[in-house]
């Protein structure tokens, strides 16, 4: 199977500041993985040159088994990346549905894209009752919900989730990733960068762990929570 996304060796620089360092990474189609690691590990970053924000200075990604190294964020989006950003990022002075409609910005499929708004409201219920509010009053769990929803109305190959646990309570986070769960089985790709290794591993198929820059580790979601060095650094055992 070719791969969805594929970093080979990539070397990415703040100015003279080194940050990802002979970085690879293959994420499959229809898979779950997680990126883990401390702050200023290189995760954020690592996102970035996902999407195009950040160039790196050597090395290609390949998107759906194009070279996109070179090509703007707005091309990787057209060509099916989203992105459910950290902190949610939704647009408070729209309605849900506004939100929603933002997500699918960029198709033209009028009746599909009514038929993905009510999946959405059925996939998240808590939107379908709130769905004439505005963004800015929802709760940070549900402006999480929308964040996702949003993302999932362009009908990605691969959804990028930063950080999607920030911020909300501990019951919220579980709902949370069950959530995430049940969108990758409904087929769509996740990379999810994540400070909750247990939670993210608990559903993920694999996962990278990445330390001043460089992959120090890789494998499946199972071996990584019983690896002794990830618990120290990141489980908390």
């Amino acid at each position: 199977m070719e791969p969805l996304l594929k970093f080979t060796n990539i070397n990415t620089y703040y100015g003279i500041i080194h940050i990802l360092q002979d970085v690879n990474i293959v994420i499959y189609p229809g898979e779950l993985v997680c990126l883990l690691g401390g702050n200023a590990s290189g995760k954020s970053t690592t996102l970035k040159t996902t999407l195009g924000i950040v160039r790196p200075t050597s090395g290609t990604v390949f998107f759906n088994g194009e070279d996109v190294t070179q090509q703007p964020t707005s091309y990787r989006i057209k060509k099916g990346m989203a992105v459910v950003p950290e902190n949610r990022r939704i647009f408070g002075d729209m309605t849900i549905k506004e939100n929603l409609l933002m997500g699918a910005y960029l198709r033209t499929d009028k009746a599909e894209i009514e038929a993905d708004l009510e999946q959405m409201l059925t996939l998240f219920p808590r939107l379908k009752e709130r769905f004439t509010q505005l963004g800015s009053t929802l709760s940070g769990g549900e402006q999480q919900m929308l964040a996702m929803a949003r993302g999932l109305m362009s009908r990605p190959k691969l959804l990028l989730m930063d950080e999607p646990s920030m911020g909300l309570a501990p019951i919220l986070v579980e709902q949370n990733f069950e959530l995430i769960k049940q969108i990758n089985e409904q087929g769509t790709a996740i990379f999810m960068v994540e400070q909750n290794a247990n939670m993210a591993l608990s559903i993920a198929d694999r996962g990278y762990v990445v330390q001043t820059g460089r992959v120090v580790l890789d494998d499946k979601a199972e071996n990584l929570r019983h690896n002794e060095a990830l618990k120290k650094a990141y489980l908390g055992r």
